[in-house]
């Protein structure tokens, strides 16, 4: 037999006696034509449409509303485009939800907590979207996106939408894109938005500027009630609610409560004329959550009656477009080419002390200056 010949087996030849091996067929190829093309037409068929996915989105699609949500966080610039759009579309849709941010310490339950307090809404018939803002890596940039799992019961409730965004490393983990992503989910019909922060930070200042009731969650015996928490945070807190409130832990959580209510009255009076409160609860019992309830009920009904409900929306309206300004002068600036290698000469200079970092700074602005001046 030839060597040369396909598929030859060595042990077939004559030099080699009592052996004999079959050829056996060719080998078919691991992926079929015929399916790759059928794939490739339905994926182009399956595109949608600005007005298909407004339409989708008015109707309460939940597929479609994820693929929005998906092109919003999406960092192609087409995608971005085609985001804007359906954003713009649904926007005489949008301002028609309550919006409330939910943040506390790590460890303090706010899975657990925004399940039982999500269950409580739909059950009254309401439809409620959860805005889980997972932190991303420093150093891969992923994220674990695991809240649908920590919230079994309200994952598959047809009246609830949860949705795990990465932060990618904006504000203080807090996602970029969030703020877009309301106005998809009012327009879907969603009346109750959930905003679940990463944790106490920079990202609850971030959070603040896009929700109507801000929600502090803490927990009573954990050392020093006070410890780790910025006074800035609480001066936002619409409410201070102690969780975990249940078997040896309920006087710990009475005194605890008493505590926030003392430290509360030393903050200035709130804008809106609204006296935080202090309140217990066990989300894992689904004790107390009925008061929370009525609580933020009470605020609304008060800074909708003082005309402050709208004059925050209307503040709130004008800090994200300043912040999406902001951010794409920062984007520009940085992603420059021009830019980059300036800046690389500019660093080694300073660490040099060759010259000084305002100089460098307006050295390199000036370079920016001018580059928009020429475009």
């Amino acid at each position: 037999m030839d060597g040369d010949q396909p598929y030859f087996h060595i042990e077939n030849d004559p030099r080699y006696s009592g052996l004999n091996v079959n050829q056996g067929i060719e080998p078919l190829p691991s992926v079929n034509d015929a399916s790759v093309k059928r794939f490739l037409k339905n994926k182009k068929k399956r595109s949608l449409s600005v007005g298909q996915y407004v339409d989708g989105i008015l109707k309460g699609d939940i597929t479609i509303l994820s693929q929005a949500v998906t092109l919003i966080e999406s960092s192609k610039p087409d995608h971005q485009e085609i985001a804007q759009n359906i954003i713009v579309k649904c926007l005489p849709f949008t301002g028609n939800s309550v919006r409330i941010g939910i943040t506390g310490v790590p460890g303090v339950g706010k899975s657990t907590f925004i399940e039982a307090m999500g269950k409580f809404i739909t059950a009254q018939g309401k439809k409620l979207a959860v805005l889980a803002i997972d932190p991303s890596s420093e150093r891969t940039k992923g994220s674990i996106l695991g809240d649908k799992t920590r919230m079994e019961d309200l994952s598959i409730d047809p009246n609830a939408y949860i949705r795990p965004s990465p932060s990618a490393g904006s504000l203080g983990g807090v996602a970029r894109k969030t703020r877009e992503i309301i106005v998809l989910c009012e327009a879907a019909g969603f009346n109750h938005i959930f905003i679940e922060t990463v944790g106490v930070g920079q990202s609850e200042t971030a959070v603040h500027s896009m929700v109507d009731f801000f929600l502090l969650l803490m927990l009573a015996g954990a050392g020093d009630e006070l410890q780790g928490i910025k006074r800035g945070i609480m001066e936002m807190a619409d409410a201070i609610t102690i969780n975990k409130a249940d078997g040896n832990n309920i006087e710990k959580a009475g005194l605890a409560r008493i505590q926030y209510m003392n430290v509360l009255h030393l903050f200035p009076a709130s804008e809106s004329g609204w006296k935080p409160k202090v309140l217990t609860c066990s989300a894992y019992l689904k004790t107390g959550i009925s008061e929370i309830w009525d609580t933020i009920d009470q605020y609304l009904d008060q800074v909708k009656a003082n005309e402050y409900f709208q004059h925050r929306r209307n503040e709130q309206s004008k800090f994200w477009m300043y912040e999406t300004i902001n951010e794409r002068l920062r984007n520009d600036f940085y992603q420059n080419e021009q830019i980059k290698k300036l800046m690389e000469e500019s660093e080694i200079k300073v660490l040099r002390e060759e010259i000084s970092s305002f100089a460098a700074a307006k050295k390199l602005l000036d370079l920016y200056d001018q580059i928009r001046k020429n475009n």
